[in-house]
């Protein structure tokens, strides 16, 4: 929910209409066959959350405990999510978390540029219908999905840049995925210190005895196949 400390003229007719509509289309995509994914997958990983958040996270796909329960971000990444989301004053039913793809791939492989594409549509009618202020990126897939830019995640990370998103004007916020500092006990200050930017980006006051996150440097940061050693194992 859109925090009390920020004014927003939103009429509750709008959000109410917003919110059932977006069901209906959770309904709709759960017998999706835009791809080959659906051939494989136990159930159609939609997203999950506050339909009217001002922050929502997109990640990669759904992994295998994901597949298994129809929400994202359960296994062990989504522990690590919920605990950065709990350092700046939030929980998962104050955000809407989401992935780029929404069935899992074989073997928790990368996804295909042709599954992308089937699944994209999905994505950017839930970035409408939830009409969020800011989306943050997790990892390269969704990053450079919805930049449109082909730099990857250690280059722009905790960098924010405003982007079209549809017909909807969003700041964009690139971090790394939660699944990379599991394997990159490095990586863990810098996602905490990206998360700590968060308050500030929605506006508002970060919660006491937050870490002040100085400006990170991609380059120092040894990331190079954590992500990908985290999907091989299932964690996202």
């Amino acid at each position: 929910m859109r925090p009390p400390a920020v004014l927003d003229s939103t009429p509750m007719e709008d959000i109410v209409s917003r919110a059932s509509t977006l069901r209906a289309y959770a309904e709709e995509t759960a017998t999706c066959e835009r791809c080959a994914l659906a051939a494989t997958r136990t159930q159609v990983v939609f997203g999950a959350g506050d339909p009217d958040a001002d922050l929502m996270f997109v990640g990669e796909a759904p992994g295998f405990h994901e597949d298994q329960q129809g929400v994202p971000f359960v296994g062990q990444a989504g522990k690590l999510l919920e605990r950065l989301l709990g350092e700046i004053g939030l929980q998962r039913s104050d955000v809407w978390i989401a992935n780029v793809l929404k069935c899992r791939p074989p073997g928790n492989r990368d996804p295909l540029p042709d599954e992308i594409a089937a699944c994209e549509p999905h994505l950017f009618r839930q970035i409408e219908l939830i009409q969020p202020k800011l989306v943050a990126t997790l990892g390269n897939f969704a990053t450079k999905l919805l930049s449109g830019s082909p730099l990857g995640i250690t280059r722009v990370h905790g960098v924010a840049q405003e982007v079209a998103l549809g017909d909807l004007r969003v700041t964009l916020y690139p971090i790394y995925h939660p699944a990379a500092a599991l394997y990159t006990p490095a990586m863990l200050k810098v996602l905490a210190e990206d998360f700590g930017r968060i308050p500030g980006l929605l506006g508002q006051v970060a919660p006491a005895g937050l870490p002040t996150a100085a400006a990170a440097q991609p380059e120092t940061v040894e990331a190079a196949g954590s992500e990908a050693a985290a999907t091989q194992l299932g964690l996202f």
